[in-house]
Order: structure tokens, then sequence, then C-alpha cells
């Protein structure tokens, strides 16, 4: 562990608090180029509803804001569309959960963003995460204000985000639940003792790490790895293996 661990400073822009809008939208001006950007996010699975002509099911809103939802539970995804079939089954019937990488809801969301008109996308978060990011929060004194929560590592030299060497490079990551980043921290307790004493858990919203990525021209945020949660780990695995099964 003493090997792979680092500190990152270059993150220092980004506060524990969580954004207050549920909406991300995008603007046309990117610090990083688009490509960097999905690459980034590019290895996360989500889930949308889609219509039977593939494109995203689509909520107008009073003031005539069109929004679709991004689940990052498939669970929600199918519950959500249980539900709507049950209390709306003549749309209910006619869309389905469809499950596509986080790069390419951002890549839709650029190609949908006009100065006329823009799509703004609700990204969904577990519940679970949620309950976990209040409870990290509180015990900081600070409250959860809406997003879907990551969990990173705060501490070390300059107070700084966690940083993790893997396969010749330096990572920093942020997990989309909070026990993969707990079980860090009681390594770190036992081969780093005097650290561990300077580390608290972080919550970051995946909507400000994006906003990050649009809005700040630096090389090291590449470097950010978003880690899904056991449960899409669980789905990229069976997708992995059923697609190996089809080649056969």
């Amino acid at each position: 562990m003493k090997s792979l661990i680092r500190w990152s400073a270059t993150l220092g822009l980004l506060g524990s608090t969580i954004i207050t809008t549920w909406f991300g939208q995008i603007p046309k001006v990117l610090a990083l180029p688009e490509a960097d950007v999905i690459k980034v996010l590019q290895g996360v699975p989500v889930f949308t509803i889609t219509t039977e002509q593939g494109g995203p099911l689509i909520a107008t809103l009073e003031d005539n804001q069109k929004v679709t939802q991004v689940f990052m539970s498939q669970q929600d995804a199918n519950q959500f569309l249980a539900k709507l079939k049950e209390n709306q089954p003549d749309i209910g019937n006619r869309v389905k959960v469809q499950p596509v990488s986080l790069g390419e809801v951002y890549r839709f969301a650029i190609a949908n963003n006009t100065e006329t008109e823009s799509l703004k996308f609700a990204y969904i978060p577990m519940q679970s995460a949620v309950d976990s990011a209040k409870k990290v929060l509180n015990d900081n004194g600070q409250q959860y204000q809406g997003g879907v929560p990551l969990f990173t590592l705060r501490g070390g030299p300059d107070n700084s985000i966690l940083t993790i060497q893997q396969d010749e490079q330096e990572v920093i990551p942020f997990f989309f639940e909070k026990a993969p980043i707990q079980a860090i921290a009681e390594q770190m307790k036992k081969d780093q003792p005097d650290i561990a004493q300077t580390m608290q858990i972080e919550v970051v919203a995946l909507e400000n790490v994006i906003g990050l990525l649009q809005t700040k021209d630096d090389a090291m945020l590449k470097q950010i790895q978003l880690i899904p949660s056991q449960e899409t780990m669980k789905f990229i695995q069976e997708t992995i293996k059923s697609q190996q099964n089809q080649g056969q």
C-alpha cells in the first residue's frame, strides 16, 4: 500500500459540499477537449429509459425545460420503468431500460445543447450512496444537497486528494460507493498510521467532477478514474461474459 498511495493537490478546487442542482447543463466551451472528457466518463455504465426509436424518454417541466433521467443503478431504472408501466401503460409499454456509457450521455448532451433549446440530464443516484453521503457529510458538519455522491480520501501532505499508482500510472479514483474507499482507509491505518490520522473520507458530486472537466485546463484531470458501484461492476462482468459467449 505504501508504494501505491500518493496525494494530489491538483483537485483542490473540488470542495466536499455537493452541488445544489440535480441537472447538468453542458457548456459549449470546454477546458479539456471533448474526447478527453469522454475518455474519463466512458468506463461508467449508466441506465436510461429509451423510446422505440432509440431516443431518451423526455419529460417537459412547467417552464418548458426538457429533462431526461440517467440512473446510476440498473435496479432503480427497472423499478422506475415498472411504475411507469403501472401508472402510464400507454408510455411504459413503449419504452425500455437501455444501458449506455456516461461518456455517450455526455456526447449526446453536447450535441443537444443549442442556443435556442437544451436538454438537461437528471442524474439519479443510488439511495444507498445517498445514505452514506449524508452520514459522511453530517460527520463533517455539512449537509447533503443533492447530486450523485462520489467518495474519495483527503489527507496527507497539504490535505490533498488521494491518488493511486496503477499499471505504472497515477490515477485519481472517485468511488460511487463508500465501502471501497473505507477499505483503503482501514488498510492505510495499518500501513501508514501517521498519514492515516490526517485522512477523512470526502464526498464530491459527480456533477462537480464533470463541471471541473468542462471548465479547468489541467492535464492532471485526465487521470481521474470513476469506479462504478459493485452492482454496476457485476453488470459489466455479465455483459463481457455474454459477449464472449456470443463470440464462440
